[in-house]
């Protein structure tokens, strides 16, 4: 049987927005992976998270804080060669793999934001990864994209070949379905919600794309506005002073809202909540609450950038992530056009439907086979 190593410290064992993102990746993957394939056996390296229980899925935790970003390179670099032995193959889940690892590797590509959006990490994470994912990656047998954008990106960035990168695009969790109405007026006035409103769901930080946002929805009508607010779930990132800032200066503190980080179980009920989703990041690997937005039959409207389309397919309004006059006429259309609203909803659930985590885990093995072959 096939021995898989799997290096998952980015798996977060506490609340926060860190469980978002790639600890929702590598989570979903590994509670799939022992099915998909029955001729893999894999041993879990990780520090505080909880992979699931199988059989075939053995877990070694670190001895050191690996939840710190210093500890954990160190940990990949230094301890994890030497943890090897009896590994057929070994997955670096996180962009990187060890320098001098004694066995065959793969490695998983979630985006190159430390190369065009550089100043979002802290300068020793930012050097640790334009050093070693480019290596890591023209090592590695073969490397795993999330989204086709991402997969041309480390074509052009990375010189890996294109015949070497397989795309493993995220699926969509069971739970994210439409919520019943009683669900929803319940969660509402738990929360104080409005009866409509727009939601941003993501980590708040440049990239993001905020202020274009917050721009379109200072030019829609005042009673547009009064009818419909804009929620804003997620943990802040670094530079959310300036979003602050911004609100105040276009004179919108009554009509935004900044509700913090939400965990998994709740984000069903703020999709279908709200009225519609939006999401304007100018770049992301690919755009998971674009998929969960749509599960939940609610219209999107997302940029026409980088991961995006992909993600959206032909069920989201796609909009030029610089012009405000474009978001707002199409937050314009989100809120009074009922036929569009329907059609989106349709679509989206549609769409929806064509994503998993089953295939996801099936997309990973078949990548481990042919490292090996």
């Amino acid at each position: 049987m096939i021995h898989v190593g799997l290096n998952a410290h980015l798996l977060s064992g506490q609340a926060g927005y860190r469980r978002a993102g790639i600890h929702g990746y590598i989570a979903n993957t590994l509670r799939h992976l022992p099915d998909a394939d029955p001729g893999l056996r894999y041993t879990v390296f990780t520090g505080e998270g909880n992979p699931p229980d199988h059989p075939r899925l053995a877990v070694r935790r670190s001895r050191l804080p690996a939840s710190r970003p210093v500890t954990r390179i160190l940990w990949e670099q230094a301890a994890q060669p030497w943890q090897t032995g009896g590994l057929d193959l070994l997955h670096g889940m996180a962009f990187v793999s060890p320098a001098l690892s004694r066995c065959p590797t793969v490695v998983t590509i979630y985006d190159l934001s430390f190369l065009y959006y550089p100043d979002r990490l802290p300068a020793l994470r930012r050097l640790y990864l334009r050093l070693l994912t480019g290596l890591s990656a023209r090592r590695a047998r073969r490397v795993i994209a999330i989204s086709q954008s991402t997969a041309r990106d480390i074509q052009a960035a990375l010189g890996v070949p294109g015949e070497r990168i397989d795309v493993a695009v995220p699926g969509v969790g069971e739970h994210f379905s439409p919520p019943s109405p009683e669900a929803v007026a319940a969660f509402r006035a738990g929360r104080g919600l409005p009866e409509r409103f727009i939601l941003h769901l993501g980590t708040l930080e440049p990239r993001k794309n905020l202020p274009v946002l917050l721009e379109a929805c200072a030019r829609l009508p005042r009673r547009l506005r009064e009818e419909a607010s804009l929620i804003l779930v997620g943990g802040a990132g670094w530079g959310v002073e300036r979003l602050r800032e911004t609100i105040a200066r276009l004179g919108l503190e009554g009509y935004v809202r900044l509700e913090g980080y939400a965990p998994d179980d709740e984000l069903p009920l703020w999709y279908g909540a709200a009225s519609t989703f939006v999401y304007p990041s100018v770049y992301e690997g690919w755009g998971m609450p674009i998929v969960e937005a749509m599960a939940c039959g609610t219209p999107v409207l997302a940029a026409n950038a980088s991961s995006l389309p992909e993600a959206a397919g032909d069920a989201g309004l796609l909009l030029p992530p610089d012009q405000i006059d474009a978001w707002a006429e199409g937050l314009r259309r989100a809120l009074e056009d009922p036929a569009w609203r329907e059609e989106a909803r349709r679509r989206g659930l549609e769409h929806a439907a064509r994503f998993s985590w089953a295939q996801t885990a099936l997309q990973h093995t078949r990548c481990y086979r042919q490292a090996l072959a």
